[in-house]
């Protein structure tokens, strides 16, 4: 039974709790603070990507991510441009200043290692080759991690979603 109602929001939360807990635990960090790096790289990774690119990512995203990737998206102004690896990393930084003493260039290696794991691995080489060429060294996931697999749909949720509700 769910705990929540709906399966989709105990999954969603389930998801995102599993990966505040990677990003805590690698960064050394609490929960708010890993929330707030997650959110913070999602958005300046967003928007250093072109419009369909950016939104295919978002549709990967487990749920409530999803809503905070898409914060204050503004399309229209996308790509923004970068020019430089440390304008990026300062541009994290500047939006990371109350959240701890965080390295920003860490927080974002973290963040790309949690999408790494979590995601397809042709999604994220797709994601990574399109971000400017400085940005690329950031994003390389460790070869002796795996990627994970969303969980299988309980017999519950597959039969919800082919009944359409």
């Amino acid at each position: 039974m769910s705990v929540n109602g709906l399966d989709v929001f105990d999954r969603t939360l389930h998801t995102t709790n599993a990966w505040l807990k990677e990003l805590s635990e690698e960064l050394d960090i609490d929960r708010h603070a890993a929330w707030k790096v997650l959110s913070v790289v999602l958005h300046k990774l967003r928007d250093r990507l072109p419009v369909d690119l950016s939104a295919h990512l978002g549709s990967q995203l487990p749920l409530l991510i999803r809503g905070v990737y898409y914060d204050q998206y503004q399309p229209a102004k996308q790509p923004n441009r970068c020019s430089s690896l440390d304008e990026f990393v300062d541009d994290v930084g500047a939006w990371l200043t109350d959240a701890h003493s965080i390295d920003p260039r860490r927080a974002i290696e973290a963040v790309c290692r949690v999408l790494s794991r979590h995601l397809a691995p042709g999604q994220v080489e797709k994601v990574r080759a399109n971000l400017p060429k400085a940005l690329r060294p950031l994003w390389s996931a460790p070869a002796d991690t795996p990627p994970r697999r969303r969980p299988a749909k309980t017999a519950q949720a597959a039969a919800a979603m082919a009944s359409g509700i």
